[in-house]
């Protein structure tokens, strides 16, 4: 079985491309560092999936970040997939536990996608439309009409040791809509356990075994956080000296947790001193320990 791997397919001599994934020890990942709510963990397993599959599709150099905006118990759903399928994700919630699906969840809304170009001099790309549907392949689904006018269906299943997904995707300049009909019918009997389980040429074959399809290779996936101490001291700087030391005033050390991985930084008087010294002050330092 495939373990945290995207796999693109497209139907040859037709109009339709697809994507499968399954993610696991990225999943895990994920879980093991902060405790979600049962809900939580199931829509952002979806979101892992989706955006691993959206990030491929793209062929986009650079960050791709999905986000779901509410004012509802789920104020935030934040997924980062790198065009090298490295991902993270993270939430910011209240109770939620007896709620189900996205509007109750997440109340009036918004489905934001950004593109963060890897090369500084181009400029991001930001996408957002008010949430629609009452699922995370519903809400993205409606996003991908609404920005790139091409239809597509996706598929996604989540259980405490996978998450997976399938999308299908007309492509652009389509000329006959038949075949797009003829991938819908099979690709609707998918069930979560065989995207879940099935090895992707097995679930492949069951689906579109009479189709012509073309299959390329496999792409890895894994869970990557970019956080680091210098960003956080980066941080800290554009608080300002007065903000940290009010800080430091309350208590011993300063404590940033990053809300992806969960990694902490620790920073006490000495290294806020630090923080904020003159570059000139911080060679003598140096040439006093040497």
């Amino acid at each position: 079985m495939e373990h945290d791997k995207l796999q693109r397919f497209m139907f040859e001599h037709g109009e339709v491309r697809g994507e499968l994934v399954r993610l696991t020890d990225s999943w895990r990942h994920v879980l093991e560092r902060r405790d979600y709510p049962p809900v939580i963990r199931s829509l952002l397993g979806e979101m892992m999936a989706s955006a691993v599959m959206l990030a491929a599709m793209l062929k986009f150099d650079g960050t791709l970040v999905m986000q779901m905006q509410g004012s509802g118990p789920i104020r935030l759903l934040v997924v980062e997939c790198r065009s090298d399928l490295a991902i993270r994700a993270t939430a910011k919630h209240d109770d939620c536990a007896d709620l189900a699906n996205l509007p109750d969840l997440l109340g009036k809304g918004h489905f934001v996608i950004t593109l963060d170009p890897a090369d500084p001099d181009q400029t991001a790309y930001q996408g957002i439309v008010p949430l629609h549907g009452n699922t995370v392949a519903e809400a993205l689904e409606h996003y991908l009409m609404q920005s790139e006018q091409l239809p597509t269906r996706i598929w996604l299943a989540v259980d405490e040791q996978s998450s997976a997904g399938m999308m299908l995707q007309r492509m652009p300049g389509a000329s006959s809509d038949e075949l797009w009909q003829e991938a819908l019918a099979p690709a609707a009997t998918v069930k979560a356990d065989e995207l879940l389980k099935l090895d992707f040429m097995t679930l492949l074959h069951r689906l579109f075994n009479e189709h012509d399809t073309r299959v390329f290779e496999s792409m890895p996936v894994r869970f990557s956080c970019t956080c680091s101490r210098e960003k956080v001291a980066g941080m800290l700087r554009m608080l300002g000296p007065d903000e940290v030391e009010a800080a430091l005033a309350e208590q011993a050390e300063i404590d940033v947790a990053c809300e992806f991985c969960g990694q902490h930084y620790l920073f006490d008087a000495v290294d806020a001193a630090q923080l904020f010294a003159a570059p000139e002050s911080l060679a003598e330092d140096s040439k006093k320990l040497h």
